[in-house]
């Protein structure tokens, strides 16, 4: 059925019909609220307008403790209590503390270069290692900006490859058991990174001044500091240096001074 009105002949005068009027569409300012966008969206449109707010709905807050997922799916576990942390859980990228990840704790271009396993051999080594990141590597990333260990821990073939060892030897290296790293920043004087860490760390077993001779630039040597985890003993908050003695031999002495 047509919905066209018939023709009215001339001779009959009628009124004029009024005029019918189009709808109005509702126009939203450019930055129009999500609410009111949606509201004006056509039932056809819905299921686009919800999709829409659930991509931008704001991220959900990370947990205080255990994992969370990050932008990459990689995995948070800085906040995650040492008791908790297991090696199944970790990948080479998995956060260990705010600015540092997994890796960082056994990369060795030495192992690298030989073909040396370097992984961790203990659940308690890994959580000495990420005990020390968290308490002494992340306090001087946090005063001196973004840096990478030298080295943290080693495994018992890398500590023998590097101090060219029998293999029946056994280090005794703090490095061996994840309570110790080997750290430089890039154009501050060993000597003084070492008084730094002194003067500023919560705690440390031990605070090394090694090899560092200024006479070969800022950055000659390295400074070695060890912490001991929660429940593997006091920490001796000693300071030393190795420097050579009088015949040329090097050895350690107390306090932190520079090679003479």
């Amino acid at each position: 059925m047509s919905t066209r009105a018939a023709k009215t002949p001339a001779t009959t005068p009628v009124a004029a019909p009024a005029k019918s009027r189009r709808p109005r569409k509702t126009q939203l300012p450019a930055a129009a609220p999500v609410a009111a966008q949606a509201a004006a969206t056509p039932p056809s449109m819905a299921p686009a307008a919800r999709y829409f707010r659930r991509k931008r709905a704001a991220p959900t807050a990370r947990a205080s403790t255990g994992a969370a997922p990050l932008a990459r799916g990689e995995v948070d576990l800085s906040q995650t209590p040492l008791e908790q942390l297991r090696l199944a859980q970790l990948t080479p990228r998995t956060l260990i503390a705010p600015n540092f990840r997994a890796y960082e704790l056994t990369q060795s271009d030495l192992a690298s270069r030989r073909g040396i396993h370097n992984g961790f051999d203990s659940e308690q080594h890994l959580r000495s290692a990420i005990h020390l990141a968290r308490h002494v590597l992340q306090p001087v990333r946090d005063a001196f900006g973004s840096f990478t260990p030298n080295s943290v821990y080693r495994s018992q073939a890398l500590e023998r490859t590097l101090k060219n060892k029998p293999a029946t030897w056994v280090s005794t290296s703090q490095h061996a058991r994840g309570e110790a790293c080997d750290i430089e920043i890039v154009g501050m004087a060993t000597l003084a990174l070492a008084a730094w860490a002194r003067d500023h760390l919560d705690d440390f077993d031990q605070i090394i001044c090694e090899c560092y001779d200024p006479r070969q630039g800022p950055n000659s040597g390295w400074v070695h500091i060890s912490l001991k985890a929660p429940g593997q003993g006091a920490n001796r908050r000693q300071c030393l240096s190795y420097v050579p003695d009088a015949s040329g031999r090097l050895v350690y002495v107390p306090g932190l001074q520079a090679m003479a």
